[in-house]
Formats: C-alpha cells, structure tokens, sequence
C-alpha cells in the first residue's frame, strides 16, 4: 500500500507539518523505521530524538511544533498509530470455506466466506456468522451461537450454548465457558454444584491468549461490549465486566463480581467475590480488592485503599526499621527518668 502522508493526516484527523505528497509505504517503530515509514514518538525519550529516526514522517503529540521530519501533530499518539497501522495491517480475510478434515456437528448453520482449518471440531446446533474464522484446534460446543466477523485463534474451546458477538477475537488456547468453581461442604466432603448458565460475549471484545471465563452458576457470565482482556486472565461464574473495561495480564476475579464501563484493573489485581467495583475505577497492579469500590476511584495495595494512601503508607514501609530502633530507644529512655 502507499499513501500519500496528507492522506493519513486526515485520517487521524491530525496536523500535517511539511509537505504532503511524501509517499509513505509502511508503519514501524522509531528505532526500525526507515525512509518508506512513518513512525511515532509519544514517550519522552522519543520525543527527544525525533530527527533521529530514518522514518520520513512521524507521529507526534500537539507539544511538538518541528523538526527535521513531517509531522503529523495529534492530540492522541496512540489512538493515531492503532487507526494508521490497522490501514496498512488489515486482518487477513481468507475465507477458504470449511476444511474436509473438521469435524461439522448436525443442525449447522453460517453465513458466507466461513474459515474452518483442518482440526476444528464443531458441536450440534451451532450458528455461525458471515466471515467467522476458526483455526486449527478450536472446539466450538453445541448450541454455540456466534456472529459476525470473529476470528477464533488456536486450540480455543467455546463451550455449550455460550454466546459471541460481531467482530470478537479470541486468542490462542482461551477456554469461554469452562464450569464455575461451585461446591457444597457438608464438613466432610465437597458435592459439585452443576453450573447450567453460559458466557456471553458482546461486540468488539478481544480476548487475550489463555484466558479462562466461566460459565454462570445460573444465567450468564457477561463480557459487554468493548472489552479488552491481556493474556493470562481468569473471569469467574456470574462476572459482568462493563463495557470498554480493560483487565490486564493475570487478573483475577472471584464469583458474582459487577465490573463497571471503563474500568482499568492493572496486572495481578484480584477482585473478592460478590463486589461491585464502579464505572472509571482504577485498580493498581497486585491490588487485593476486599470491598465495594465506587465509581472514579483509584486504589492500590493489599488490602486495597486509596492511591495516595497506599503511596504514603508504602513510603513509611521502608522507614519501619529505623523508626523501630527510635521507638526502642525512647522507650528506654522513659524508663531510665521514671526509674531516677
């Protein structure tokens, strides 16, 4: 593909800075781009070396106003790199139909440019939507419904009757409704307790690579619309994670959770069962959430508490020996004047 760079400053809807007609052939980063690319620079470092990369163009925030590059000026960088990269990296579109060596359930029904590879086993009553792709390994169990547009990675597992939106990935070995972790303790042994709800997942989620997000106890496990999850996630039996919410790489949430829109949870946060953590609520790396979090709140530590707390209780950690050895002293030196 080639593009002239005025053309992909009105796409991001950005501030051309030099001439327009430079034609750009590809995308890549500061360090690996050369005189074909365009490339970006939103981190400090990078902002400070603009005119040493070979790219002739480059992506840059508002509070750069030249160089010795084209400029295309943004108020997001990033947002600018994904909308530019996405036109040069299109998803591949194969649409090579429905391999003879897939193994195709009774009741089958999808739409048209269907990609079935070679391994891929598809339960009874399942519905597929036009454009679906499904790589080698994927299980798709019966009654599954799943629309359009969705791409299924490698050895994926999409268990009995659970539900996919339009335009969902799934990366590599995930597992979409697995049984929740339900048992009853009598005091002497555990009985399961059958899990009978779905998962469902809305529109435009991406799912990371080996995620587990469990079936509901009754109803449904809900993933809404938008959400991102990294790899190495776990979603309990009964979660609902809000729309546009992100859950990063080895995120934990128990049971009956209610996650709201636009959340953060950052790595190796957990979540206890039965909470409800509000809309725009950041929860910091490591966080162990143990109540309710209302809405716009930013909190870290374990227990969690809020950011500046946790910041000044974490800077006092470090000074505990030392203020050990005063209180130490002090108290010795109570007792020498009660003692004269």
């Amino acid at each position: 593909m080639e593009l002239p760079v005025r053309k992909i400053a009105d796409l991001v809807e950005g501030e051309l800075v030099g001439p327009g007609d430079c034609i750009i052939r590809g995308v890549a980063g500061f360090d690996e781009a050369g005189p074909d690319d365009i490339s970006f620079a939103a981190s400090a470092d990078y902002k400070k070396r603009i005119d040493e990369t070979r790219a002739s163009a480059v992506i840059v925030p508002l509070e750069i106003h030249e160089a010795n590059k084209i400029l295309v000026r943004v108020e997001n960088p990033y947002l600018a790199l994904a909308k530019v990269s996405s036109l040069f990296h299109p998803l591949p579109q194969s649409g090579i139909g429905i391999s003879h060596q897939a193994s195709v359930g009774k009741n089958f029904r999808c739409g048209k440019e269907i990609s079935a590879y070679p391994g891929v086993f598809i339960g009874d009553d399942v519905t597929l939507g036009d454009r679906v792709t499904l790589y080698p390994g994927v299980v798709i169990g019966s009654s599954v419904e799943m629309g359009n547009d969705v791409v299924v990675n490698p050895n994926v597992s999409i268990l009995k009757g659970c539900q996919i939106g339009n335009r969902v990935i799934i990366h590599a070995g995930s597992v979409i409704g697995s049984d929740g972790f339900g048992f009853a303790y009598d005091g002497d042994k555990y009985y399961k307790i059958p899990q009978t709800g779905i998962v469902r997942i809305d529109d435009d989620v991406e799912i990371g690579a080996c995620n587990t997000i469990d079936r509901a106890t009754f109803g449904r496990t809900w993933i809404k619309r938008g959400v991102k999850t990294d790899n190495l996630v776990h979603i309990a039996h009964n979660v609902v994670v809000g729309e546009d919410t992100v859950l990063v790489a080895q995120v934990g949430i128990s049971g009956s959770v209610t996650i709201g829109d636009h959340a953060i949870l950052a790595g190796q946060a957990g979540v206890a069962q039965h909470l409800t953590i509000g809309n725009r609520v950041t929860v910091g790396a490591q966080s162990g959430v143990g109540k309710s979090i209302p809405d716009g709140v930013i909190v870290s530590g374990s227990p969690s508490m809020p950011h500046r707390l946790w910041l000044k209780t974490s800077n006092i950690i470090t000074k505990l020996p030392d203020m050990k050895k005063k209180i130490r002293e002090l108290e010795r030196r109570i007792e020498e004047l009660e003692e004269s």
